[in-house]
């Protein structure tokens, strides 16, 4: 699902680095068509990654600010097309390859080396050749305003992929992961950034290094709100810029689907509650023996509006992401290229609010972790489970 769906799987970095000192538009539409993509469909090639528009993933031109740019945005896809032969087959297809040139070099008892590597290319060529390459397409908008950019993919490859290219294409720019620290240091006021890095439990600034020693915010922060979905009022306060004003109430809650789990001697145990839930008495079962949470559904409410996510605790990468929903509304006076910007900006406007709900609750919460409140909370929250 691209990034104009109203569900999407969303993960977000902070683009930094040194911007150039010419037009940012000019720049970008040279360096995103420098590095389009280019179709693979006739030949053998096993690959091809570039950029396309976001509304045309056959067209690369990045030729008028109408194909990328959208006030402070930045909107354009990552497209892969990728050939892939299955390994039987091509061993099928060699063998039979074997078979031909022995049959026509009967002196010949077996295949020579070097000529086995010639055979093995000319069929893996051939069957490339007959094979049409598989496309993958990823949105990536990119906040000129904020510097974050959201990418629609968490699969690791296409990530990694996404970054490599991001880096080239854009020289001096690198993407740096909004993981749950980083997030951290984003949303929390400045007198308890302090504590924040007192309680930072890495040792370096590299990201897998924040991310895997820093695994308690997401644990903490997921079994914080376990424990106010079940037991106290689920009304938080916007408190982070947005498009939802300040101090604005909403509703925050876990529900449906909790990924729980714990190290033990065999490896990793995981435990997964699905379906609407009541008590959570699986849930609390779990973690009166020592799971965590990693993963759960997270709901969050403003108005008459439903924001639904999968949180991931380790990361925090947003799956299946689904927004109220934005339609596009035919207006005669408006032509097709209006309509699509008019969606556009629609989408990133409910988009951008659900994520600041999001910051405003994470935000709430790392003001108990970190503000003196967590001894008391954690005596409420282990009473609690003491009662399983």
């Amino acid at each position: 699902m691209g990034i104009l769906s109203n569900t999407v799987s969303i993960c977000q970095f902070m683009v930094v680095g040194d911007f150039p000192a010419i037009d940012l538009y000019s720049w970008a539409s040279e360096n995103l068509a420098r590095h389009g993509f280019t179709p693979i469909d006739e030949g053998a090639a096993e690959l091809s990654v570039g950029w396309v528009h976001l509304d045309n993933h056959r067209e690369s031109s990045f030729a008028v600010p109408a194909d990328f740019w959208h006030d402070h945005y930045l909107a354009f896809s990552l497209r892969q097309d990728k050939r892939r032969l299955p390994a039987a087959l091509l061993k099928a297809h060699y063998q039979e390859a074997e078979q031909e040139f022995l049959a026509a070099n009967p002196g010949l008892r077996w295949v020579p080396k070097q000529k086995k590597e010639e055979l093995r290319e000319r069929v893996r060529l051939g069957l490339l050749a007959r094979t049409l390459p598989v496309p993958a397409v990823c949105d990536a908008v990119w906040d000129t305003r904020s510097g974050l950019l959201s990418f629609t993919s968490l699969g690791q490859a296409m990530v990694e992929t996404f970054e490599t290219h991001f880096k080239k294409t854009f020289p001096g720019l690198r993407l740096v992961a909004v993981h749950p620290f980083a997030r951290a240091e984003r949303v929390l006021e400045e007198p308890l950034q302090p504590e924040l890095a007192k309680a930072n439990r890495a040792t370096s600034d590299a990201v897998l290094d924040l991310i895997g020693s820093n695994r308690w915010l997401g644990w903490d922060f997921l079994l914080w709100l376990m424990y106010r979905t079940m037991n106290e009022s689920s009304q938080y306060r916007v408190n982070h810029p947005g498009p939802a004003g300040d101090n604005e109430p909403f509703v925050a809650y876990l529900d449906d689907r909790l990924v729980l789990c714990s190290a033990g001697e065999n490896g990793v145990q995981k435990i997964t509650v699905a379906g609407p839930q009541d008590q959570f008495s699986e849930v609390l079962t779990a973690l009166h023996y020592g799971k965590q949470i990693n993963e759960a559904a997270l709901y969050l409410e403003k108005d008459d509006l439903l924001w639904k996510m999968t949180l991931k605790g380790e990361t925090f990468h947003f799956a299946s992401f689904k927004s109220p929903k934005v339609t596009e509304e035919k207006d005669n006076t408006v032509d097709e290229q209006g309509e699509r910007e008019a969606v556009f900006f629609e989408r990133m406007s409910v988009l951008e609010q659900g994520l600041q709900l999001f910051d405003s609750l994470f935000a709430a919460f790392l003001s108990a972790r970190l503000g003196g409140e967590w001894d008391g909370e954690m005596r409420k929250i282990g009473a609690w489970l003491a009662t399983e």
